[in-house]
């Protein structure tokens, strides 16, 4: 018979709560970090591509606001690592949490904004002349609708739900 682990509290100090709650961010940023270099490297490379020259100025408009969103995510992804090294040792491990889950969110937004625009990009760029826009907005609605679905508002409205339940509970440690 097993133990329903919400019955059961953690067994662990402030400090110890601190530090697994760090922990967790950073093996977070660690999978997200990954996707956004792939897709930077991936953006820092097109220009000197055979063929980019035929990107005309909405295309290339789209591959602007895809590697601003990829470098941007990749900025707001990295920060928590080296705030943590700077601050290192100092008391501030809860300003760092609040700061990199912060960094996170807005690092999700801004990744979703460069995933979006990239994938526009390609569409816009292959299809066919008299279907490109209608493609080109398609695929802009599917990926922003897809990214805001499972990275924002489906956490949001399960936050809204678990706070409406536990509304006589003031200790918000930020646990999932």
């Amino acid at each position: 018979m097993s133990v329903d682990p919400e019955s059961k509290p953690r067994n662990e100090t402030r400090h110890e709560r601190l530090d697994r709650q760090l922990m967790e961010l950073l093996q977070g940023f660690r999978v997200a970090v990954t996707g956004v270099q792939v897709l930077f490297a991936f953006l820092l490379t097109v220009p000197f591509s055979a063929g980019f020259d035929r990107v005309d100025r909405p295309g290339k408009v789209l591959f602007y606001i895809a590697l601003f969103g990829a470098a941007l995510a990749s900025i707001c992804f990295i920060a928590p690592v080296f705030q943590h090294r700077i601050l290192f040792q100092l008391g501030q491990k809860a300003l760092l949490i609040r700061r990199a889950n912060r960094f996170g969110i807005y690092g999700a937004f801004a990744l979703a904004i460069s995933i979006t625009a990239s994938a526009t990009l390609i569409v816009e760029t292959l299809a066919a002349e008299d279907v490109a826009t209608a493609a080109a907005v398609a695929t802009a609605v599917v990926v922003l609708a897809l990214c805001s679905w499972t990275w924002f508002i489906q956490p949001y409205l399960t936050r809204m739900k678990a706070n409406g339940r536990t509304n006589d509970d003031d200790d918000d440690d930020g646990d999932e």
